[in-house]
């Protein structure tokens, strides 16, 4: 199961948080430390019960590394890579002359998991709504005009209802969008990492190591991140718009001006928005080449020494750090600008709204005041996150395009290398009998090694001799499979 990427790992893949008692993935592993989640029932789950054992452990001593139990098997990077290769394989299948879309593919394997936590985002967002109703309600009350004798009690109570519904939505839909996050970071680093060993030569010059660091620490880390803000991006609007409702019901008309407000900031925003985007890009490019240039000066440190060319490098990375600050400032101070014009936006927005209530005439109560003010309140937190956002949605963008222009790099091709099929060569660990074997590609460029003619035995101790750039290394790369162009056969028995 293990190096078999055509597993059907939805087999083994613990539905989450479904609140079954005795799931198997929970018994798949041998080990009894397996964390308390992975047999959680409902209830657990909802109250996170099953995190008490931790806390009374951690109460009572410092916690070690054989205190933390470990992961559940659906929660694992082997079983999400296993996941990522199934569905790699049937959108293959399908015969499409596009290579898969890596957005299509995180939300084929986590759409159950996505929907859950968006029920759970919708129902928070609808009790926060319910807030300025309820408290127009109960003004209403205290000015005795109840509609009937126990109003009160039953306004205490569905106030209650929705606190309470509130808070365990909102702390579900942080838990299963953070959990989704920690599962997109381990199939992406997984899959990156075994693309770097699959990788040709042509595209090992392409990506650095640090390159590959940084898909894995900073870009797979900023797609983990999205699917919490990817659920923002929906209940933004949606909770925008019936604080909007709320605000028509209270104010009436003066509600016009205050979305004009809100339209104005937002319009105000995009190019901002535009401009980072481009620095986002920018920056995540001067940092793979600021990290390409430590990593060749590190691995070559002994002829920097020997020739003392320490100065030179250290003046090189420092420059390279300089642009690369450059583009951060601009960055962050882009994302400065635009949590001014937000933050800013809900005082324009009540000063424009009460302006028009007064211009227009409409009547303003306790009720419908206090009413507003609190639906204000709830216009500010969606208006506030916009920025941060557009920021995430811009950062995964731009992390997503690099990880799959990584992902869809050229790999070592190995269609030249073939089992031994006669009964000569069954005897043999290495055959090959080649007219050209080449680096190059293109078949009209000069080969680097013509008419090899090579058979080594089982137990043959063979040495190739040759002077600097003879083909050494060419040969030896053309039994792993590394060459691109090799006119002939290669046939490897590497276990014998």
């Amino acid at each position: 199961m293990e190096n078999d990427p055509h597993v059907d790992a939805s087999k083994i893949l613990y539905e989450p948080l479904q609140g079954e008692e005795g799931n198997d993935a929970g018994e798949i592993s041998s080990n009894d430390n397996v964390t308390p989640f992975a047999k959680a029932g409902f209830f657990s789950t909802m109250s996170f019960w099953w995190l008490n054992s931790l806390m009374k452990k951690g109460k009572t001593k410092i916690l070690e590394d054989e205190d933390i139990p470990q992961l559940r098997q659906a929660d694992q990077a082997q079983t999400w890579y296993l996941m990522y290769m199934e569905q790699m394989s049937k959108l293959n299948e399908k015969g499409s002359s596009n290579p898969p879309s890596m957005w299509s593919m995180i939300f084929s394997c986590h759409q159950k998991q996505i929907l859950i936590s968006g029920v759970f985002a919708l129902i928070k967002v609808i009790t926060v709504s319910t807030g300025p109703l309820l408290l127009k309600a109960f003004i209403e009350v205290a000015e005795r005009k109840a509609a009937f004798a126990y109003e009160g009690y039953a306004l205490t109570m569905a106030l209650f209802l929705a606190k309470c519904l509130e808070s365990l939505s909102e702390r579900q839909w942080n838990f299963r969008t953070r959990l989704i996050g920690v599962q997109v970071r381990s199939m992406l680093s997984a899959a990156i990492y075994q693309k770097q060993l699959r990788l040709s030569n042509d595209a090992k010059m392409n990506h650095s190591p640090g390159e590959i660091v940084n898909y894995v620490t900073i870009d797979a880390y900023k797609l983990g991140e999205f699917p919490y803000w990817f659920h923002q991006i929906w209940t933004t609007s949606l909770q925008l718009c019936l604080a909007l409702f709320v605000v028509y019901y209270s104010v009436g008309l003066a509600t016009a001006a205050a979305l004009a407000a809100i339209i104005l900031t937002v319009l105000a925003s995009s190019p901002l928005a535009k401009l980072q985007h481009k620095y986002q890009t920018k920056l995540m490019e001067q940092q793979d080449t600021r990290l390409k240039a430590i990593s060749e000066a590190l691995a070559n440190m002994k002829v920097l020494k020997l020739y003392a060319w320490e100065t030179h490098f250290r003046k090189v990375i420092e420059a390279l750090r300089k642009e690369e600050l450059r583009s951060l400032s601009i960055v962050l101070f882009q994302r400065g600008c635009q949590m001014i014009l937000f933050w800013s936006s809900p005082i324009v927005v009540s000063v424009v709204t009460f302006w028009s209530c007064y211009i227009l005439g409409i009547p303003l109560y306790a009720s419908n005041v206090f009413t507003f003010l609190a639906s204000l309140r709830i216009v500010q937190e969606p208006v506030r996150l916009i920025p941060d956002v557009a920021t995430m949605f811009i950062e995964a963008e731009v992390s997503l395009d690099r990880i799959t222009k990584f992902l869809e790099a050229p790999e070592l091709q190995n269609k030249h290398t073939r089992q031994k099929g006669n009964d000569l060569e069954l005897n043999l660990s290495v055959f090959i009998r080649c007219a050209e074997i080449s680096w190059d590609t293109d078949p009209s460029s000069k080969a680097t090694l013509r008419s090899i003619n090579l058979e080594v035995k089982p137990g043959d101790k063979v040495a190739i001799c040759g002077e600097l750039g003879s083909g050494k290394s060419t040969l030896l790369a053309a039994v792993l499979g590394e060459v691109p162009r090799v006119n002939g056969i290669v046939s490897p028995q590497i276990n014998a």
